[in-house]
């Protein structure tokens, strides 16, 4: 009967403990390092699927059913075998469960190169024999120069990065460098212009609020350890790795070189006093091919501003077909498949925080038990009025120790599983650049589209300036001028079309590899993940099995101890 109720109990607390999940944090891991502060953040900034019910998903009572099956079954075979302990197993270390896995494939230590904070999520599949290592440390505080009366009222935050690398075209292996945070926005911004069509890890956002809510100590390792996440995750790209702009920003000592990109107020002022240049058809407005090749979501063409916008427009509104349409019927479905891997990833996520604190809540109530049981035990013992009380206290002790054991495995084991799907998040991070990569092939066709009906209706134009200038006899003066500046122009607009369409198909070639480089990475690193899980749970899981069994045991003998000596008591001579 007593076992029945704990079963029972058991299996109630199955069904009530997701009711109290969200409001439990996961904290208190026996390894500092294991923190699950980087998995709820993640959570919570995830966007807003993270807060969308999958429509994949199953009724709750379906996954707690089969949990509950299988934990019965469970219990019923390791009762039935004699042998179980004979096949348990020490947990993995955390070596064999974090990070042997992800290194498992790759002898060469690939993902070993990317540094301590280095995701296996951004592992290069190709140069494996390539270093480049960055750490960011010391965070040092600085005062602007000259500009501010009051003593530290202008101050930023510095960070010495240090890189170790064998790359050929650093001219060298060690280097450190101090930058700022404005630093790094600025290299983000310009390998987003260099480098369109691949997918660029996002850089780390500038959080004016946290930084108020936030110690300041924690915000600033907070800062610090997303830097070096962010510079592990370019060095791990096969193509940004070798960009001259990051080796610039890792080598090049004192101010950072490369340009900053201009606001978007000041292009827009720019455009804005061009404009009415360009609407009175003045020719030293005109842009060189170069430019004009460029999408002109920047704001300094605000005529081709409008009209791109008008094309966008016409693509989704508009029954007529453009020129130039999306004719890669394999990367429409791609696109389609990653936007349904989002959503996936997102409920993944978002069900692994569950299972998280879950399993927090878990060895939290186990270990309240042992705590308990030895109160019980205690009580026992200090209150023995029959024999077979100090054999009960005794069994009790020896159950609270194992509860107390089993609460510090669930710990353990929920800091090393945050480790292994935090994986979740980090592709659910880079699906940002994917999104941004799509974006920049969608502009470059809407470009390449607007440039294209530009380059008809000035053929139209001209060939309606020759015709009235050939019914005037001897031809006019100012007719003839418009026409050469109209083909002028025309000559123009057709070499940006053409140089329009070479960066098109670049961004679609960058696009097709990034996409098998993503998918086979993606794959890679889900299924390192999977053995790492699994690994963790199949220790942990036997460990406390090994626990409870010799408990049982111990009770069991105890139990024959004690229907003897009450039969020994209790018989009448005959």
């Amino acid at each position: 009967m007593m076992g029945s109720g704990e079963d029972d109990a058991q299996q109630a607390r199955l069904y009530t403990s997701t009711d109290a999940m969200e409001s439990l944090p996961l904290e208190d891991h026996p390894h500092s390092y294991l923190s699950t502060s980087d998995y709820r953040s993640a959570m919570s900034g995830g966007g807003s699927m993270l807060h969308e019910s999958h429509p994949l998903a199953a009724s709750p009572e379906q996954p707690l059913n089969m949990f509950k099956d299988s934990f019965r079954k469970g219990f019923q075979e390791t009762g039935r075998s004699n042998s179980f302990r004979d096949t348990m197993i020490e947990p993995p270390s955390y070596a064999d469960a974090i990070f042997s896995p992800y290194l498992a494939d790759d002898s060469n230590g690939s993902a070993r190169d990317l540094g301590v904070h280095a995701s296996p999520s951004f592992t290069s599949s190709s140069s494996f024999s390539e270093i480049l290592q960055v750490r960011v440390t010391d965070p040092e505080k600085v005062q602007e120069p000259g500009s501010s009366l009051v003593p530290g009222g202008t101050s930023y935050m510095t960070y010495k990065f240090t890189t170790h690398t064998n790359i050929p075209s650093y001219l060298g292996s060690d280097f450190t460098v101090r930058r700022r945070f404005r630093d790094v926005v600025t290299l983000a911004d310009t390998l987003a212009e260099s480098y369109r069509g691949y997918f660029i890890p996002p850089r780390p956002e500038k959080s004016v609020v946290e930084s108020q809510v936030m110690q300041k100590m924690e915000f600033i390792e907070q800062r610090r350890l997303a830097l070096e996440k962010y510079l592990a995750r370019l060095a791990a790209h096969p193509v940004l790795r070798h960009s001259e702009e990051l080796r610039k920003f890792l080598q090049t000592e004192g101010r950072l070189p490369l340009q900053p990109t201009t606001d978007i107020a000041s292009r827009m002022l720019d455009g804005a006093v061009k404009l009415p240049l360009q609407l009175f058809g003045e020719s030293s407005t005109m842009l060189s091919p170069q430019e004009a090749a460029q999408p002109a979501r920047g704001g300094r063409d605000l005529l081709r501003m409008f009209k791109e916008l008008k094309q966008s427009v016409t693509n989704d509104w508009s029954s007529g077909k453009p020129f130039v349409v999306e004719e890669d019927k394999d990367f429409l479905e791609k696109k389609d498949k990653l936007t349904d891997l989002e959503r996936q990833l997102s409920y993944a996520s978002q069900q692994a925080e569950i299972w998280l604190k879950g399993q927090q809540e878990v060895g939290e109530v186990m270990g309240d038990l042992g705590l308990a049981f030895f109160k019980l035990a205690k009580f026992e013992t200090e209150n023995t009025m029959v024999p077979c009380q100090r054999m009960f206290a005794a069994d009790v002790k020896r159950a609270a120790t194992a509860a107390v054991k089993a609460s510090r495995f669930y710990r353990e084991s929920n800091a090393f599983s945050v480790k292994n799907l935090d994986e979740l998040h980090e592709y659910l991070g880079l699906m940002q650049a994917v999104h941004s990569a799509f974006s920049d092939r969608n502009n470059s066709l809407i470009t390449v589209q607007t440039l294209t009906q530009d380059v008809a209706s000035l053929n139209k134009q001209i060939e309606k300036a020759v015709a009235a200038s050939n019914k005037i006899f001897g031809g006019s003066k100012s007719q003839n001028r418009k026409i050469e500046e109209l083909k002028e122009q025309l000559k123009n607009t057709e070499e940006a079309s053409q140089l329009a369409n070479k960066q098109y198909d670049q961004i679609k070639d960058r696009n097709k590899s990034e996409v098998e480089r993503f998918n086979e990475e993606r794959n890679r690193d889900f299924m390192n993940m999977l053995r790492g899980l699994i690994q963790t749970q199949v220790g942990y899981s036997r460990k406390m099995a090994n626990v409870w069994t010799k408990v049982a045991e111990e009770a069991a003998g105890s139990s024959n101890r004690s229907s003897e000596a009450s039969s020994s008591g209790f018989s009448t001579p005959s």
